[in-house]
């Protein structure tokens, strides 16, 4: 028998790296912590008070890029303790620990507070998401918190974020691309498959592709798809950066000419994530059993 309180509610919070659409966000009660923004010396809090065009027309005009800030001790434990003193359990799930000092922050904050469980999606964007959107399913069947942030951890190493570059100046220009790569990529045409790594959120290039955007998304796609024997068909997401609807129909009908999903969402990144990749980012997002 649960020693669990009837009236004692579990809250699931995320950091707004996570991507999810509106529909998912209210459908599984999510609570998000944006990042910070740092832009021309004033502070944004991602996806609130700042888009990704705002922060592309920045670049374009002036050549200035953002700096992306972590949310820190202080801010994780004002976000977090109405509820905990209100009696709740909290679930918290952060943006990959290579990325970000946002999961050791909050793991400090948890520390202090208690009955806030962390989890590190050792991802990004809906990656992150998927993970969040597996916890809100536990949550609706009962499970308490902590066997919920456990069953979370270990499925982390199950969630495959990749995502297609079609420029390597933001790259560049943030410092995270030799001026030489970049313009041998843009020279040659080439788009480079970014692939995160599911045990700690960093990045790394993976295939490089030539070609036309649309030609190059397609054969990713089916790519990504194919390299896994074992993927679950419940959720896929496609997460861009700010791209035309024709490169996002061809995608969505190249995923349900390969593989029936029951649902697909299309999301835009945040912020954090599209600054460093540019405009027409797009990747598919999904997790295997």
């Amino acid at each position: 028998m649960s020693d669990k309180s009837p009236e004692q509610k579990i809250i699931l919070s995320a950091d707004s790296t996570c991507d999810l659409d509106a529909e998912l966000k209210e459908r599984y009660h999510v609570h998000y912590f944006p990042l910070h923004i740092i832009l021309n010396e004033k502070d944004y809090m991602d996806n609130v008070d700042i888009t990704p065009e705002e922060v592309y027309q920045e670049y374009y005009d002036h050549k200035v890029l953002p700096k992306t800030s972590a949310v820190n001790v202080e801010e994780y434990i004002e976000h977090f303790r109405p509820w905990v003193e209100a009696g709740c359990e909290v679930i918290h799930i952060n943006l990959g620990h290579a990325l970000s000092s946002s999961y050791q922050n909050c793991c400090i904050a948890a520390s202090e507070l208690g009955h806030v469980h962390v989890v590190d999606s050792c991802s990004l964007s809906t990656g992150t998401g998927l993970l969040v959107v597996a916890a809100g399913k536990m949550i609706a069947e009962g499970l308490d918190a902590e066997t919920i942030a456990e069953k979370l951890r270990k499925r982390a190493s199950n969630i495959h974020a990749s995502f297609v570059l079609d420029t390597l100046t933001f790259l560049h220009a943030g410092g995270r691309c030799s001026s030489l790569a970049a313009l041998g990529a843009n020279m040659l045409k080439l788009k480079p498959c970014i692939e995160v790594n599911n045990h700690d959120g960093s990045m790394g290039v993976g295939k490089k592709y030539r070609g036309s955007l649309d030609k190059v998304l397609v054969k990713y796609v089916k790519d990504q798809l194919s390299k896994y024997a074992d993927i679950d068909t419940d959720l896929l997401f496609i997460t861009h950066s700010g791209i035309s609807q024709e490169y996002i129909d061809a995608v969505k009908k190249t995923v349900d000419e390969t593989m029936k999903f029951k649902e697909i969402h299309i999301t835009k990144a945040s912020c954090t994530i599209s600054c460093h990749c540019g405009p027409n980012t797009l990747g598919i997002l999904f997790e295997t059993k």
